[in-house]
């Protein structure tokens, strides 16, 4: 069950082999001045630009006042095309990229999200921190709709684990999965939350589902006997491809309903979901914007060296085909 999907009409607040091997074409359309540019972009430059911030959410987040130098830029990845263009551009100083989750009009469902070309994407413009908006379902009393969760653990109920690493193709690794959250960055977002006055609760379980139909009420109380904080439906994914390729990753998730199980409630509905997102958009925003004026300009959370002995095979064994798709988040090794 997932606001992802719920959220769809939401503007701030999202509810979840192309391209060449060596070379990505990044296609911009700058809108102050009003131009249009074709870059070749060659992965090997990727270390030599800034360390940047991305924005994964729903298509309004880039409307923040102070965001400037927009641009749009089109990507094509070795795993096919990321769910929309990128929004780049300056705030606070910092290089900031927006990637609307579900697309601009909320077009993709959850189980059709390419997760590893929208995080490949990103770190092709070497984006180092994450934060990612969702909604969610509340599986606790004390969590009401339009609370603010920072979840610090997923628990894993997809079945699409195929498309949840980059690895395969005879590159082996395994990343440490133990604490999925960066706690730099959660800790940052839960001073801000808390700033805005809002009810924040740092920390909590994350249950990832496919979707697209919310839970059954078996489901969902067997959920909250497990102890389970929130459901969604696109989160999981992402935190682990992010930790593979070397991001730091936090979430801010807006509850939006009882899920299904608190009966005295109407059961979740498109309707009373968008009612809160739409809601929290300002919010959303206002936390987005002072958290990223305070991320570090340094990539030297433990995070991001996430790979340093996770990768099994031995660089001779590597195939070069393979190596090419991921030099991206391999760069550093070879």
């Amino acid at each position: 069950m997932s606001r992802e999907i719920a959220g769809k009409s939401s503007e701030g607040v999202d509810n979840g082999k192309g391209g060449s091997v060596m070379l990505v074409t990044l296609a911009r359309n700058v809108h102050l001045p009003i131009e249009s540019r074709h870059l070749d972009f060659s992965m090997s430059d990727t270390s030599a630009l800034p360390p940047a911030i991305g924005i994964i959410g729903g298509s309004g987040l880039y409307d923040i006042e102070g965001f400037s130098d927009r641009e749009e830029i089109e990507i094509h990845t070795p795993f096919g095309s990321p769910s929309d263009k990128i929004i780049g551009g300056t705030f606070a100083g910092r290089r900031v990229f927006f990637l609307p989750r579900h697309a601009r009009g909320h077009r993709i469902l959850p189980t059709e999200l390419n997760h590893r070309a929208n995080i490949w994407a990103l770190r092709s413009l070497n984006v180092r921190w994450i934060i990612a908006v969702t909604a969610v379902g509340s599986l606790k009393e004390e969590y009401h709709p339009r609370d603010v969760v920072l979840p610090d653990q997923f628990f894993d109920r997809t079945s699409r684990r195929e498309h949840h690493t980059f690895f395969g193709n005879g590159i082996v690794a395994h990343v440490s999965m133990a604490d999925p959250i960066s706690d730099g960055l959660r800790t940052l977002l839960a001073e801000e939350s808390k700033a805005t006055g809002v009810r924040v609760h740092d920390r909590g379980t994350y249950v990832c589902m496919d979707g697209p139909a919310f839970s059954t009420r078996a489901e969902s109380n067997a959920n909250r006997q497990l102890g389970f904080d929130v459901i969604g439906m696109t989160n999981l994914p992402e935190a682990k491809l992010a930790r593979e390729a070397e991001i730091a990753l936090a979430t801010i998730a807006m509850v939006t309903d009882y899920d299904c199980w608190k009966v005295e409630e109407e059961p979740v509905s498109v309707e009373a979901v968008i009612a809160h997102l739409m809601a929290n958009v300002a919010l959303a925003k206002t936390i987005v914007a002072n958290t990223i004026a305070r991320i570090p300009t340094e990539p030297n959370w433990p995070e991001h060296e996430a790979l340093k002995h996770a990768i099994m095979t031995d660089r001779s064994h590597w195939p070069m085909e393979t190596a090419a798709d991921l030099q991206v988040i391999l760069e550093r090794f070879i």
